[in-house]
């Protein structure tokens, strides 16, 4: 058996110790019990090798790599860049006493020995000249820019003494300008990281109850550092690291250690590699694992997996209207990958495969529809004419209608050309509004739509409604919008408790406001016998099992998951304290009641909220079809 990490014998790890070590792993993301440096170092800047390689177009077996240091980290680093494909002739390692050569006795030991090379080299100058690599594990200014400007084209430096490396970034740059460039340090780009891999590797080694971490598991952790980086980068990561834009290229190598996706990818490899190799003592559905550890990054990931799953089961054609926008296309990049939808981008197609390439994303799988250009353009324009010119549209008028990407996406799935549509990105919400409550219209037997958000908090989803839409509402459009969330909430398998809230409880107060939630109840009751509801009801008392027990007759039975707020004012006050105080995740707003699928989006919104609203419009379509047939 390997020597275990940390003097840790997995194999004595029971499964109260698993849930123990798990805990502190999740807390600290640095555990110095189980901490081994010398081959997290590997392990991460493996990867980087890996990327930096394939980015100056280089294969790993055939790059020259100098290794200056020779202690625990440059043995370990020298292993597992054979195991990932280097060959051992073309590593020269270096120590304080120049390079280790055959024969050489001064400073040795067997470790050292095993990397001794048959070469006249003799110190790190005559080393670097001509190499593609050079791995820092020193010390710091071991390296001049004169010696960095022997090294051959495109060289790829990994400076990594701590806390300075052997040769600043900026120093390496300007004598280099064609060079990658990889520190310890985080004011710099890719910085080789330990937390990178850990906790990350024992978490999928623990998960299978592997008998040791083997060299399988680490090349499998490294694998797949190497695959997410290539992958678009979430705003939230973006962004909390100040910057504009992350992609794959010379700046970025590997993850950045806030990525919450590293654990999505890195424990999951592991435990595949543990089970491929045989030091797993169980054997586990990556897939399922997956699903779980996403449900460990908050609740409304793991109920937007419900959405995910059930989209994937039959995508459908979802048009993204504001096509040429980077987040769109990132977006439509991600449908594409996770199987969720066929996205169409609509806008100019030469702007969008222009920002596709600088964003280096591949696009040739995903429709792009350009409107100026489109063939069915005039019938479209013909579609807007016949539904308002009894609206006071003209012909002339609806053909420039149909120059709005909104209009035209809302006539695209106004005839079925598309099944879904996205917009609001960089639009006030009236503006996407309009078009599709003109040209797609409310359902048959609907005399309105919603605006619904999903509050996710630890342990709990709740629904709020109506947060985006109508302004004020009667009895009858009360207790539409709570049946419209009823069901939105049974898409995300979630058995609907509605309380139509007031400022009363069950008629403590007695005012017109009151009473037209009471008969909003009423009407619900209705016209969906046996749905959960209740009121009014104050929001404490809604929401809490004590309060509830003082009003033995109620027919929730437990605390409600859909609030029905009795008017816009506060269903938009109310989720955003939620957001803004709380910290509740919130997915939305969610559109509900229209004919077919239309989701807004809040200026700015995220990647991730443009995937999630594409989702469930897939989900509504296919219900929709299901209902129709």
């Amino acid at each position: 058996m390997e020597p275990s990490f940390g003097g840790i014998n997995l194999e004595d790890i029971k499964a109260p110790e698993c849930f123990y070590i798990e805990e502190r792993l999740r807390a600290e993301m640095n555990i110095p019990v189980m901490h081994d440096d010398q081959h997290g170092t590997a392990i991460i800047s493996g990867a980087a090798l890996l990327n930096a390689c394939e980015i100056v177009g280089k294969r790993l077996s055939d790059v020259r790599i100098v290794i200056n240091g020779a202690g625990a980290s440059a043995i370990a680093c020298a292993n597992f860049y054979i195991a990932l494909g280097a060959r051992r002739e073309h590593i020269l390692m270096c120590d304080s006493k120049g390079v280790i050569y055959q024969g050489r006795t001064a400073g040795m030991n067997p470790y050292k020995a095993a990397f001794a090379a048959d070469t006249p080299l003799r110190t790190l100058e005559q080393a670097i000249a001509g190499a593609d690599v050079f791995v820092g594990l020193s010390v710091a200014g071991a390296v001049t820019p004169a010696m960095v400007k022997t090294m051959a084209s495109r060289p790829i430096i990994f400076a990594m003494a701590n806390p300075d490396p052997e040769i600043g970034y900026e120093e390496a740059k300007a004598a280099r300008p064609d060079a990658i460039v990889a520190t310890g340090r985080s004011d710099y780009p890719n910085q080789v990281n330990n937390v990178l891999g850990f906790p990350f590797i024992f978490r999928g080694a623990l998960d299978v109850r592997a008998t040791q971490i083997n060299e399988a598991m680490k090349v499998a952790a490294a694998h797949a550092l190497a695959a997410l980086a290539r992958q678009d980068v979430p705003d939230e990561v973006v962004k909390a690291y100040g910057l504009e834009r992350l992609s794959f290229g010379p700046d970025y190598l590997i993850p950045k250690p806030l990525d919450p996706r590293v654990l999505l990818w890195e424990a999951p490899a592991v435990a595949q590699a543990a089970m491929n190799s045989g030091v797993a003592r169980i054997q586990i559905d990556i897939a399922a694992y997956r699903q779980q550890l996403e449900a460990r990054l908050g609740k409304s990931r793991e109920m937007m997996r419900i959405i995910y799953n059930k989209a994937a089961a039959n995508p459908k054609r979802i048009v993204l209207a504001e096509g040429e926008h980077e987040k769109v296309i990132r977006a439509a990049r991600q449908l594409v990958d996770e199987g969720i939808a066929h996205p169409i981008l609509l806008g100019d197609a030469h702007v969008i495969l222009r920002k596709a390439r600088e964003l280096n994303l591949d696009v040739s799988d995903i429709q792009v529809l350009d409107l100026r250009t489109s063939p069915d353009r005039d019938r479209y324009a013909e579609r807007i004419y016949a539904l308002r010119q009894r609206k006071g549209v003209t012909a002339s008028e609806a053909r420039e209608l149909i120059a709005n990407p909104n209009y035209f996406a809302a006539v695209m799935v106004a005839l079925g050309d598309a099944d879904g549509m996205i917009s609001g990105l960089s639009l006030h919400y009236p503006d996407v509004m309009r078009p599709a409550l003109r040209i797609i219209g409310v359902s048959d037997g609907n005399q309105i739509a919603a605006g619904v958000y999903m509050v996710t908090l630890k342990e709990r989803v709740l629904f709020f409604a109506d947060t985006t839409v109508n302004i004020d509402v009667d009895a009858e459009k009360l207790a539409e919008i709570a049946l419209l969330t009823a069901n939105l909430a049974r898409q995300f398998d979630v058995e609907p408790r509605i309380a139509m809230l007031s400022f009363s409880s069950f008629g403590s107060t007695r005012h017109p406001r009151a009473e037209m939630v009471r008969q909003a109840v009423e009407i619900a009751r209705r016209r969906a016998p046996g749905l959960h509801i209740e009121g009014e009801l104050m929001a404490d008392t809604a929401l809490s099992e004590e309060l509830l027990r003082d009003y033995p007759f109620n027919t929730l039975g437990q605390p409600a998951n859909v609030l029905i707020f009795p008017n816009l004012e506060a269903g938009n006050i109310a989720y955003k304290l939620m957001r803004e105080l709380a910290h509740a995740e919130v997915v939305g707003p969610i559109l509900v009641g229209m004919r077919r699928p239309v989701h807004v989006l809040q200026r700015g919104d995220s990647v991730r909220s443009i995937v999630n609203l594409a989702a469930l419009a897939v989900v509504e379509a296919q219900r929709m079809d299901n209902a129709r047939a």
